[in-house]
């Protein structure tokens, strides 16, 4: 059984329809590769593809103008200033505290430790794993 018998009369009026507009499109296609730059053959599939293109056209980007962008750099940059300058502020009132804080209190001293101490924690470790290493060779 053939692939057009089992076709309705429908479907081989589309095949045949698509049939025309692939032939159309190799058509466009071949004098695009030879380089001529005449307009389009105004074919069926060409029109449709028009009506289709309209219907699709992408938005245009808006731009700014000069101007505008400059206002928008101008405020930009007002509210960058601002906001630094309440941070300034704020340091500044923030040491000026600590400042005064720190001359009605005595200057507060650092712990160290003495050598013999350090000398006891270091050989407690170096004990510690010394016994670690002897559980794993004797595992």
């Amino acid at each position: 059984m053939s692939i057009t018998s089992s076709l309705t009369s429908a479907q081989f009026k589309q095949a045949a329809e698509l049939k025309e507009k692939i032939e159309a499109l190799h058509q466009e296609l071949a004098a695009l590769l030879a380089g001529e730059d005449s307009a389009p053959v105004a074919t069926p599939v060409a029109a449709e593809a028009e009506e289709e293109e309209v219907a699709v056209r992408p938005r245009k980007k808006s731009k700014f103008t000069a101007e505008g962008l400059a206002r928008l750099k101008a405020a930009q940059k007002a509210r960058w200033a601002r906001i630094h300058a309440e941070k300034a502020a704020k340091a500044a009132k923030a040491t000026k505290a600590d400042k005064a804080e720190k001359a009605d209190k005595p200057a507060k001293k650092t712990r160290k430790m003495s050598k013999a101490g350090r000398a006891k924690i270091a050989a407690g470790a170096r004990a510690r794993w010394a016994r670690v290493r002897a559980e794993k060779a004797g595992l």
